[in-house]
């Protein structure tokens, strides 16, 4: 199990976690302080939510990921105190990229969508390298 903490989930107060390689899923309970002016989720919250279950996703595979590109639908409104979570899928996994899908949801109800693209750094090829500088 490998999980995700980091000083900005830490101060919103999710928590993360990868059961498997290209899985994960992140929570929290939404306080007064993760609503908008509405007194709703603000959707700021809700993408840090995704956006973490992403990036744990993303780098279970023991290769830095990056994000490319990201998607966020926002569906219904998350209500004040309910417990939220978002689980990521692996849709795509190549050498280079890969894509995840992520729901967000309130018990049964889902709250938001997520897509996310990532740049996964791959090892030099040392040989390749050595091969180069000689040149």
């Amino acid at each position: 199990m490998v999980t995700l903490e980091d000083p900005f989930t830490k101060l919103l107060g999710i928590r993360s976690e990868s059961a498997a390689p290209g899985t994960a899923r992140a929570w929290a309970t939404l306080r007064p302080e993760h609503l908008n002016l509405h007194g709703i989720a603000h959707g700021g919250f809700l993408y840090a939510l995704a956006d973490t279950a992403f990036a744990l996703a993303a780098n279970s595979h023991d290769v830095p990921a990056v994000a490319l590109a990201t998607h966020m639908e926002y569906l219904a409104p998350g209500q004040p105190g309910a417990e939220l979570e978002a689980t990521a899928a692996e849709v795509h996994l190549g050498r280079s990229t890969g894509l995840y899908r992520i729901e967000v949801r309130s018990g049964a109800n889902l709250i938001a969508t997520f897509t996310g693209t990532v740049f996964r750094k791959q090892p030099k090829d040392e040989s390749t390298k050595d091969a180069k500088s000689t040149k």
